[in-house]
């Protein structure tokens, strides 16, 4: 495994793509998804087209993974309509999948596949990457040999410099949208949310300010942006006043938080909406492309970004999902106390600074040792490759202590030893727009023996990833990732990793992955 801090020339990639350009036929070509959309699950990069499996061809354990999408399973793979040896995505940190997955497996229930986003499992678990001294990011790569031949889970980790003491950020303007609609009367919504602000409002610095809309069948602004300084008994009464009324116009409440948020806009702080709901929208707009758009101004002209947090057990994933993803923010999913602490006394405190925006990876293969590879996820987040060094394409926006992690199934040409891949991250610092970019490299003699003595941070990010991916395959048996276990065997494996790392968080997967185990 390498790590590097230092900066790699900006040509380094160009001039790999220029030599591979001899070998292979051509790269993806951009849309206005990217590289989004295809019929195959995996690129394959210059080796002819692999074998297809028989109809019957058996899977996971005893199975041979060959790279193929199986009927019915979700594309996931970093898709081109020709032989490529790049992958190109916006940066990611949400983590509402894996939250939700955990709601829906303890009510006895298998999460909808359409749900599951697996980078999102894996992005829910504390990493090891070694962090920037200042702003910007390093780039550890690493990876790990699975059991079928020539295959191997290679792990590209992203890390920011470590969250500052709360007295030393930048002060914070928040507008909470709080959903109030009838659905949020159920236990686990509404109550969760008025304790978990309750909580915040305590802990926010005086210099703070936060203003309050709520909204049902209509939106109403029932705090003006407020400091907290001498005000938080005022801010505690607007918020215990909350009561679920009538039906859900979420487009109403998006909107006048916006505005709300505009007219308190701060100078020199960090202006956010905070949007708690369920995302069940039964009223007025009710398409997140068509509600951005009337909020489009004062995310482009004021930078607001938004910050997604998603409650109750039927829960609107997908509208939160690309709300936040559109909104250059990210969501959360809370189920209960524990995670309603997390969510509003450590994540969005951590969302209050942006180090990074616009984030986007690109990782180059080197067509001399990989046959083909895979990208675990990150379906909505794919960029054209072509686009990478666009400023003008919307990323992904990164605060201080946050990692993001991609895994990438990796299939190594026979007997191939040398340089592997590289990866790239490149943001725009969020005050001068000034682009920036750092690199990490792998090579094949990188790889561990066995993901499953990898360690414990890849060793998790796989058994996330294996879980996520065999909970959108059909059946829910067993992922379609190279080496996955079966679930009883992914259980064992996550129960014997929980021992070894001491991690309550890894106890937890495992008892997900048990329950949907037995309810299989």
């Amino acid at each position: 495994m390498k790590r590097y801090g230092a900066r790699r020339p900006a040509g380094a990639l160009v001039a790999l793509a220029a030599a591979s350009g001899l070998l292979l036929s051509g790269c993806s070509g951009g849309s206005d998804s990217g590289s989004r959309a295809g019929d195959a699950s995996y690129d394959r990069l210059g080796g002819g087209p692999a074998p297809s499996p028989a109809p019957d061809a058996p899977r996971g354990p005893g199975g041979q993974y060959d790279g193929e999408r199986r009927e019915g399973e979700q594309d996931s793979g970093d898709v081109s309509p020709a032989p490529d040896h790049l992958s190109t995505f916006a940066l990611d940190v949400d983590t509402a999948s894996y939250g939700y997955a955990r709601r829906t497996l303890a009510e006895g229930r298998l999460p909808d596949p359409s749900t599951v986003r697996p980078e999102e499992f894996v992005n829910s678990f504390r990493q090891d990457y070694d962090r920037p001294g200042g702003d910007g990011f390093t780039v550890t790569v690493d990876g790990a040999r699975t059991g079928e031949k020539n295959w191997s889970l290679v792990r590209v980790g992203l890390a920011t410099r470590a969250a500052e003491p709360s007295g030393r950020r930048p002060p914070a303007a928040l507008t909470f949208v709080i959903d109030v609609s009838g659905s949020m009367a159920e236990p686990g919504r509404l109550d969760l949310a008025k304790e978990s602000l309750g909580t915040m409002t305590d802990r926010l610095r005086d210099d703070d300010s936060v203003a309050l809309v709520t909204f049902s069948d209509e939106a109403e602004a029932v705090l003006p942006m407020t400091g907290l300084g001498g005000n938080r008994g005022e801010i505690h009464d607007a918020i215990d006043s909350l009561e679920p009324t009538d039906s859900t116009n979420l487009g109403a409440g998006v909107e006048t938080g916006y505005e709300t948020a505009v007219e308190g806009l701060r100078e020199g702080a960090t202006n956010r909406v905070v949007l708690v709901s369920d995302a069940l929208a039964n009223t007025g707009e009710t398409e997140a492309d068509a509600i951005l758009e009337r909020i489009a101004g004062s995310r482009r002209e004021h930078g607001v970004t938004l910050f997604g947090v998603g409650v109750g057990s039927d829960y609107g994933d997908a509208l939160m999902e690309k709300l936040a993803d559109r909104g250059d923010g990210h969501t959360v999913y809370v189920s209960d106390e524990q995670d309603a602490r997390k969510a509003f006394c450590e994540q969005l405190p951590r969302a209050i600074e942006l180090t990074a925006r616009d984030a986007m990876a690109q990782v180059a293969f080197d067509p001399g040792t990989v046959a083909a590879f895979r990208l675990v996820g990150y379906d909505n987040r794919r960029v054209a490759d072509e686009d990478f060094r666009d400023d003008g394409v919307d990323g992904g926006e990164v605060g201080p202590g946050h990692t993001v992690t991609a895994l990438y199934a990796v299939r190594t040409r026979p007997g191939a030893e040398g340089h592997l891949a590289t990866a790239t991250v490149r943001w725009l610092d969020p005050g001068s727009r000034t682009p920036h970019e750092e690199t990490g490299d792998v090579e094949t003699g990188g790889l561990a023996g066995s993901v499953w003595r990898a360690s414990g941070g890849l060793a998790v990010s796989a058994t996330a990833a294996y879980f996520a991916d065999a909970l959108r395959s059909p059946g829910h048996r067993h992922s379609a990732l190279p080496g996955a276990p079966g679930l009883g065997e992914l259980a064992e494996r996550a129960g014997s990793l929980a021992d070894r790392t001491e991690d309550d968080d890894v106890r937890e997967l495992a008892e997900a992955i048990r329950r949907a185990d037995r309810l299989e």
